[in-house]
């Protein structure tokens, strides 16, 4: 073979393949793979391509089986709505602790109330036997009461006396005051009146009233007590007992939504007892209050 067709043959070879172009390429030559830094995203539009396709043949059905209109949702709607779904299952967790707690804290209102109301009634009691005692504070008076010691204080009636008595007015008296300091004011209400239609005339009736008005206020019968409060304050007494009379008629006016004649009564405490003890002027400018007296 001379040099000429040597150099001949791989000219021609060359030609061949540069004819030949991309179809054809040469065998590569063995080397060390590398990875491609796009197969992570090529593998990720992959799969979204996956997904719209199988949401594309859902609708394909969808449409087909129910001969509905089609509204196509994003992919991630699934995700959404069970977000949502897990959203509300926590709301529904508050909610129901929450209305435990209010349910709890209704009914200790509830006790609390109760046990409010329980003791206001006890102090009522008390506040009525302090002011009963406090009505035979001071110097000695004339005319209805005794100064000093109650009469009947600390006294206990005896077993199977009656409120009607039977014997004398101060014995009678005695017995019905014992009875309402011993905290008995539905036997001492029975035993004031009984004194009040047996002894009428008596110097110690007028007192009756006063004790009797107290015994239906503890009731709640404030018509009642006004009545027998006014039997006791007229003539206005100059007793011991005469200014919570008066104070004591005021208030049942009030109770019975008698403001004008509450407001009056209180201004003639004012003008004929203006000595009364400090309690009685301190309970008097509160209800002066609750009348709205000018």
């Amino acid at each position: 073979m001379t040099l000429r067709s040597r150099f001949a043959l791989p000219a021609a070879l060359a030609l061949s393949l540069m004819t030949l172009g991309p179809a054809f390429s040469p065998p590569a030559l063995a080397q060390t793979s590398m990875s491609d830094p796009l197969d992570a995203r090529d593998a990720r539009r992959v799969e979204r391509m996956e997904q719209v396709v199988r949401e594309l043949r859902a609708i394909v059905f969808q449409g087909r089986d129910t001969g509905r209109p089609v509204v196509v949702q994003p992919a991630e709607t699934d995700y959404r709505l069970a977000d949502l779904d897990r959203r509300l299952s926590d709301l529904e967790a508050v909610l129901t602790r929450i209305n435990g707690q209010i349910e709890t804290s209704s009914f200790e209102l509830r006790q609390a109330t109760e046990r409010n109301a329980a003791l206001e009634a006890q102090l009522t009691a008390l506040t009525e036997r302090i002011a009963t005692l406090e009505a035979y504070t001071g110097a000695p008076v004339g005319g209805g009461g005794g100064g000093g010691t109650p009469p009947g204080f600390g006294a206990t009636p005896a077993p199977g006396a009656s409120a009607g008595g039977g014997g004398g007015p101060q014995a009678d008296f005695d017995r019905a005051r014992g009875l309402m300091l011993s905290g008995d004011y539905d036997a001492a209400e029975a035993a004031f009146e009984g004194f009040t239609a047996n002894h009428g005339g008596s110097n110690l009736a007028a007192e009756a009233n006063y004790w009797l008005g107290k015994t239906l206020v503890v009731r709640g019968a404030d018509g009642e007590a006004a009545s027998a409060f006014i039997a006791a304050i007229r003539g206005w007494p100059t007793t011991a007992w005469a200014p919570d009379a008066v104070l004591e008629l005021s208030r049942s006016l009030i109770a019975l939504e008698r403001n004008p004649e509450a407001c009056q009564t209180l201004g003639e405490l004012s003008r004929r007892y203006p000595n009364a003890a400090p309690s009685i002027k301190s309970r008097a400018t509160a209800a002066r209050t609750q009348a709205r007296c000018g």
